[in-house]
């Protein structure tokens, strides 16, 4: 039958949760150092615990060497003929046991034995909590609300306590002394005071588990939750998918009238969720994920490492960002990618900067200026600026913060400058109009070259001419007759015109002809 110290040992190993070797184990150093303490020795001592009789025995060790020239230390080596006197069947390399009394030990002595057996049991403990709950993160828990320290919350797990800081709570949620609710267990921490089991209502792990209790599409495999992006207290994005064409993952999540997604909503204290259908493309899973907003475009950021860039109309642009930027950061942790949200009107200005950047910009030196003196351009270039375009784009008031520049020679700097884009724009006209008329005298001696090259256009004009000669009431010759040989008229003598016939002759020669 045990003792009854073993039994007391045996009850505390079970209240602790810890193997009842180890409390023996620590009763026996115990023992060792108020023995060492007391004797003040330094012999190799050691203590054993008698389960029967419950007797606590002292004991120094030491080894046994044949002969004395092999002993290095005395209170460690004995030689055998010595050891014989005390052991006669031990043998060279054999040990030799010395008894301590221990009922000499005193008060002193037990109580730093209390000490010591108090501090292996917290360091056993400490090493049990450990195990058990290290390889437990990431569960689900259901813990009891124990107290409530400063902002954070202790919570009794199982047989140890367990810490929820303020940043593993949601901002909705408080928390009455005694009450039961679930918990992740998040991580566990090894530090001087003992394992501490850190809890939390904020990870994205706990939505998941309530919609696998939730959902039973989701707790048998035919809905899927691919990715959770949470921000306790104020929104999830969860993203789901179906295994089965015939199920619609968003809408077993809701549930009918909501109900099931309700729920949840209720045990996490009005926490809003966004429940997204999951895509592999990227572009289409980014349109999905920013909703409630309206996505113009999506593109892909060339040579960015998963970087997204998204064009919204100007009216979608603050809800596409959400409120402190809540949206759009939800998004991006969900697809796992950056994203960048730009309206339709910056989009626009960048594209413009980008084309004005390409054509380039000129860089013109203030010697270029008339109207400058030297003394004005050295203390220009002092003050940093070294072009006429910077210095056109100086307000009065940045140019008068430069030393030793005043009014007046504010008022010079400003006229030199648009007397100087002036002729620039004066020479710019000129070109333009030079290389206008340099374009348009080649047309015009192509059009008058073709015109007198035509024959047709020469018999048209002699025609026109023979026709306007003619007096009225006389038809004239047909063009042809008029190109084979002279007429009557070029063989009459210069100055005498030709008889013109009467009416009456006309007809009667129409009439004999016929």
């Amino acid at each position: 039958m045990a003792s009854l110290l073993y039994q007391t040992i045996e009850g505390l190993s079970r209240e602790k949760g810890i193997d009842p070797q180890i409390v023996v184990s620590a009763v026996e150093d115990a023992i060792v150092v108020a023995t060492r303490k007391y004797y003040k020795s330094q012999e190799n001592l050691r203590a054993e615990l008698d389960k029967e009789s419950g007797a606590i025995k002292a004991f120094a060790v030491k080894t046994v060497v044949e002969t004395p020239e092999q002993i290095e230390d005395p209170n460690l080596q004995i030689t055998l003929e010595d050891a014989k006197k005390v052991d006669p069947s031990v043998e060279a390399g054999g040990e030799v046991r010395f008894y301590k009394a221990t009922d000499v030990l005193g008060r002193i002595a037990a109580q730093l034995a209390k000490q010591v057996i108090f501090q292996k049991v917290r360091e056993a403990e400490r090493d049990t909590v450990y195990n058990e709950y290290i390889g437990r993160v990431g569960e689900i828990v259901t813990a009891m609300v124990k107290r409530t320290e400063g902002p954070d919350v202790i919570f009794e797990v199982g047989k140890t306590e367990a810490r929820m800081g303020r940043k593993e709570q949601s901002r909705l949620e408080s928390f009455a002394v005694g009450e039961r609710v679930k918990v992740v267990i998040g991580r566990v921490e090894k530090s001087s005071k003992g394992p501490q089991v850190v809890v939390s209502r904020a990870a994205p792990e706990l939505v998941q588990h309530l919609f696998q209790t939730e959902v039973p599409e989701i707790y048998d495999g035919t809905v899927v939750i691919r990715a959770i992006a949470r921000e306790a207290g104020e929104r999830t994005k969860i993203a789901v998918m179906s295994k089965d064409k015939d199920v619609d993952s968003v809408g077993a999540c809701v549930g009918m009238k909501g109900m099931r997604v309700q729920s949840i909503i209720r045990e996490l204290r009005g926490e809003k969720i966004d429940i997204i259908e999951w895509h592999d493309d990227p572009v289409s899973f980014a349109e999905k994920a920013l909703q409630p907003a309206k996505v113009a475009r999506v593109s892909m950021v060339e040579g960015g490492d998963k970087h997204l860039e998204v064009i919204v109309d100007d009216s979608q642009l603050s809800l596409a960002i959400g409120k402190k930027g809540q949206n759009v950061r939800l998004a991006a942790k969900l697809l796992g990618w950056k994203i960048d949200i730009k309206s339709e009107e910056e989009k626009r200005q960048e594209v413009e900067l980008q084309m004005q950047a390409l054509v380039g910009s000129s860089n013109t030196p203030l010697d270029r200026v008339e109207g400058l003196g030297e003394g004005i351009i050295e203390k220009l270039i002092e003050a940093g600026v070294t072009t006429v375009e910077a210095l056109a784009d100086m307000t009065p008031e940045q140019l008068e913060a430069i030393n030793g520049i005043g009014p007046k020679t504010v008022e010079k700097i400003s006229i030199a400058v648009n007397n100087y884009f002036s002729s620039l724009e004066a020479g710019e006209a000129a070109v333009e109009e030079g290389a206008e008329a340099a374009a348009e005298e080649p047309a015009a001696a192509e059009e008058e070259a073709s015109e007198a090259a035509s024959p047709e256009a020469e018999e048209a004009t002699a025609t026109e001419e023979t026709v306007e000669s003619a007096p009225e009431g006389v038809e004239s010759a047909p063009a042809a007759d008029a190109a084979e040989g002279p007429t009557e008229s070029d063989e009459l003598p210069a100055g005498e015109a030709p008889a013109s016939k009467e009416p009456e002759e006309l007809k009667s020669e129409d009439s004999a002809e016929k």
